[in-house]
């Protein structure tokens, strides 16, 4: 079980290297402009993307990003701020702010590269007139506990924010803006990632109302009378401020699997399942666990030794007080749609290095894990009822913690069918 865990660790590098900033930035950097060169980024690896940009731009260059707190790394001449995620904060509204100041008055020569990756939604509050910041941290929290997926919660977000769905972007012309962007969101539509700030899509006011109501989504009084009477919609992308814009995607999930797949041992065949998988964390889980055990049973629909891939974003339907994230409870349902099917180590993570609030990226199981936990005094059961994976993989020591990687692709899922 060591050796296979060591196995699941160093796959788990494999794809976070695959998204490493300089390695990801490096063939997608424009030319540099006549005039000034502003760079602006949000998100869990947008310091590491920072740092790595000064490295490789031949020219000067100046402006500033939020990263959460923590995740700070050093840089020469961007100014790198830090603002609470998941819920927001009000170093996140400075931080908001800071975004809009540097892309103000900038002239056609000028370039604004925008180092997009996930997390950025919560650390770039910018409530519009009207609402407040604990409006905003209302609505985020909201959407947490709702169990949407992403591209519904980002539907409503962008139409309560003064920065998402393009409109930093929009501030900065008529400077053209290159978006270089790491998706953590399923599909890969860089108009999610962060909830678009620098990238507009077709999302409106009729879109946030369709998710509100097909996700059964209550919102606070205030938010629902804003979303309901406000007749202002985001930018669309037709719009001829983003004529001259650049938006490419550098990094994946898809590319992250890929670069693990190849980085199994020889003569174990990798299979990716999906990149692009979302739905209820334990639901989810049990459809992989049924699949794993049709391959360590069977041999079907892959034959053993077999290590199987995925990746996405779950959700969690918050029912109880308990603590972990998606990737924890993921497992936890997992390790007991499992238990007592030999052969079988998985590991589920986040690619930032943090489940959620927590200090892991994720957690171990396999066959004996349900088993163990309920030795330590642990109902399985009770804890995923709970929402309480973290407290039931900590007790038997099955935590999976790398710390902040600098980057972030969203889940990555390894199941080793021995």
């Amino acid at each position: 079980m060591t050796d296979d865990r060591a196995l699941l660790t160093r796959l788990f590098e494999a794809a976070v290297a695959a998204a490493d900033p300089a390695r990801a930035l490096r063939p997608h950097l424009p030319r540099p402009p006549r005039g000034r060169t502003v760079v602006v980024g949000a998100g869990k690896g947008a310091a590491q993307m920072a740092a790595a940009f000064e490295t490789l731009w031949d020219g000067p260059c100046e402006g500033v990003v939020v990263t959460r707190y923590g995740y700070a790394c050093p840089t020469r001449a961007i100014r790198v701020l830090e603002a609470a995620h998941p819920v927001p904060d009000a170093a996140g509204m400075k931080a908001a702010q800071a975004l809009f100041d540097a892309v103000q008055g900038l002239g056609p020569d000028d370039l604004v590269v925008a180092l997009i990756c996930g997390g950025g939604s919560a650390l770039l509050p910018a409530p519009p007139d009207g609402l407040t910041l604990e409006d905003e941290q209302a609505l985020n929290e909201t959407l947490l506990r709702s169990g949407a997926p992403i591209g519904a919660m980002n539907a409503i977000r962008k139409q309560v924010s003064r920065l998402k769905g393009g409109r930093l972007a929009a501030a900065a012309h008529p400077a053209q803006v290159v978006s270089l962007i790491v998706s953590d969101v399923p599909g890969d539509d860089p108009a999610q990632v962060a909830s678009g700030p620098t990238v507009p899509d077709t999302a409106n006011r009729d879109s946030a109302r369709a998710a509100l109501r097909d996700y059964s989504i209550a919102l606070p009084d205030r938010l629902a009378k804003f979303i309901a009477e406000s007749p202002e919609d985001a930018p669309q992308p037709d719009d001829p401020a983003f004529a001259r814009d650049r938006v490419t995607v550098i990094a994946s999930a898809a590319q992250s699997l890929e670069a693990a797949a190849l980085a199994a041992d020889h003569g174990l065949a990798a299979h990716i399942l999906s990149d692009a998988i979302e739905g209820e964390a334990r639901e989810v889980a049990r459809v992989h666990a049924a699949i794993a055990k049709e391959v360590a049973r069977k041999g079907r629909p892959f034959a053993r030794p077999a290590l199987i891939l995925s990746g996405g974003e779950t959700t969690v339907t918050l029912r109880g007080n308990g603590r972990g994230g998606r990737n924890t409870e993921f497992l936890l349902a997992f390790a007991m749609a499992i238990e007592g099917c030999d052969g079988l180590t998985a590991l589920a993570a986040d690619t930032d290095g943090i489940d959620g609030s927590e200090d892991n990226a994720g957690a171990f199981a396999d066959g004996r894990t349900a088993a163990d936990m309920r030795a330590a005094g642990i109902d399985p059961a009770q804890a995923l009822a709970d929402n309480d994976a973290y407290s039931a993989f900590a007790a038997i020591g099955a935590l999976f913690a790398p710390g902040p990687t600098g980057t972030n692709v969203n889940d990555f899922r390894a199941i080793l069918v021995r």
